[in-house]
């Protein structure tokens, strides 16, 4: 079994952030691969889907405790599936990567990320698969929270769709066939 975590904020209000590309790119892969409706699971702080990638059990995973806090439902549902760090992939968005830029890692720091900061420190170790979607565009607002918290706009929501086709392609070589 593979567990993806996908990162991101809970609620409407920021369901259509750049901040939420982690959230928006599991509802691709659920509807991708007809995987089960997200379900909340308050003991694991996460709204979980599961199904199946190449004939392997996957979870999607969208953290409740909000982007800051990821680390807290990270390490609960490690510990509760006794997975191994090598069993799990976080995506999220990169502010240092351009708009439609995807990128696979198999360990390394949080950069200014604060979701993989805490994942880090919770889990004290980085060695386990991040993607990183790109959400840097040119013009953007000087606050970063202001920037990650604003809605993508008409024309970077009608890219998505090719952009998380490039992820999971990615993902699939890097990360799914492992």
């Amino acid at each position: 079994m593979k567990i993806v975590f996908g990162l991101g904020n809970v609620g409407t209000k920021y369901f259509k952030t750049r901040h939420n590309i982690g959230f928006l790119f599991l509802d691709y892969l659920k509807q991708k691969f007809a995987f089960s409706e997200f379900s909340l699971k308050s003991n694991l702080k996460s709204y979980i889907s599961e199904g199946f990638i190449g004939g392997e059990k996957i979870l999607l995973v969208k953290p409740t405790t909000y982007m800051n806090l990821s680390g807290d439902s990270v390490s609960l549902l490690i510990n509760y599936f006794k997975v191994d760090l090598s069993d799990i992939m976080i995506v999220f968005d990169d502010i240092d990567l351009s708009f439609q830029d995807v990128r696979f890692r198999s360990k390394g720091s949080a950069g200014t990320h604060n979701g993989m900061r805490d994942i880090i420190l919770k889990l004290k170790d980085n060695n386990f698969a991040r993607l990183k979607l790109g959400i840097e565009v040119e013009g953007r607002m000087s606050k970063l929270s202001d920037f990650v918290l604003s809605d993508f706009h008409k024309s970077e929501l009608e890219n998505l769709s090719k952009v998380f086709e490039e992820a999971f392609e990615v993902a699939l070589d890097k990360f799914f066939k492992k």
